[in-house]
């Protein structure tokens, strides 16, 4: 097929580096104020189904979004461009690609920042543009990669995505006893109760990791309750090398949704620590790990660094 070349209709400034963590943070999708969860016309990339979106460009359009879920204005055209696609019904899907913990696909994109849209078309990529847009600036360049579409013969729909949201919920089993318990423990903020609850469930079964996690988490929120952010965080500018300090906004952040902040703030201090700082660094990072879950790759990017740092 010829390359279709449709235009960005406004200026593509306004992208920010990969590595840029400063910006007004979002939920992760799915959560209160977050954007919404894949679903319909909208997929989450990985390196398991990459290859066949690609694949599948060649019967309709494929829309990417390189982002970074949690930044709020990835979060924000994340939103918009799903609502969008939606509305459309399939005439183009939008894949979603986390670019910093599938940077390999990224690269693959030449991306040089987030939020990055490009346009796939019969395995072909198309730049699109990056940074925020409004919804008028949005659609006015969607329209263009449909138009290229026709002209190029990928006039397909994309099938929308199945939601057995109420086949879930029907043979969805109820929590063991005892991480009930913890639950409405934590429903009610009676933290100790749900502390006891977790420690006898992982006395039963040392092996139960939703226990463990859910310790972690309790743990957590036990250190920062009634914690002022303000004299968190200024008492830790004042006192760079007081590795409590730097603990103590380090909770904040992992608290507050800021997971790369948190980790990267001990790590920074473990190389020069030691004695006693260096196990609580040691402790704390292994806690942080439990409370995100060893399969984000956020946790095993840190994890090889304390690993390193340790030995």
């Amino acid at each position: 097929m010829s390359n279709p070349t449709p235009e960005p209709s406004y200026s593509p400034r306004g992208a920010v580096d990969l590595s840029a963590l400063n910006r007004p943070q979002s939920p992760p999708p799915g959560t209160p104020g977050g954007a919404p969860t894949a679903g319909g016309f909208v997929v989450d990339l990985t390196d398991a189904n990459f290859q066949q979106v690609v694949q599948d460009s060649t019967t309709y359009p494929v829309v990417v979004l390189l982002w970074m879920p949690t930044d709020q204005a990835n979060a924000d055209l994340g939103t918009l461009l799903g609502r969008i696609a939606e509305e459309y019904a399939g005439r183009f899907l939008l894949g979603r690609l986390d670019a910093e913990a599938y940077p390999q696909i990224a690269a693959a994109f030449q991306a040089q920042g987030v939020p990055t849209v490009v346009a796939v078309l019969a395995g072909q990529p198309l730049p699109l543009f990056a940074g925020a847009a409004s919804e008028e600036q949005v659609r006015g360049v969607l329209d263009q990669v449909l138009a290229a579409a026709e002209q190029n013969g990928v006039t397909g729909r994309a099938p929308g995505a199945q939601e057995p949201a109420e086949e879930a919920e029907e043979v969805e089993e109820p929590l063991p006893p005892l991480h009930q318990e913890a639950y409405d423990a934590i429903e009610r903020d009676d933290l100790e109760a749900a502390e006891a609850a977790y420690t006898k469930a992982i006395k039963q079964d040392p092996k139960d990791a939703q226990a463990v996690a859910g310790l972690a988490q309790v743990a957590l929120m036990q250190r920062t309750r009634g914690a002022d952010l303000h004299q968190v965080r200024t008492a830790a500018a004042d006192a760079p090398d007081d590795v409590a300090a730097q603990l103590a906004v380090a909770d904040m952040d992992m608290l507050g949704g800021k997971v790369d902040d948190a980790l990267a703030r001990l790590l920074d201090l473990l190389p020069g620590a030691e004695g006693d700082d260096k196990e609580a660094l040691r402790t704390r990072l292994v806690e942080y790990f439990e409370v995100v879950g060893p399969s984000d790759p956020r946790v095993g990017r840190a994890r090889r660094k304390m690993m390193m740092f340790l030995y």
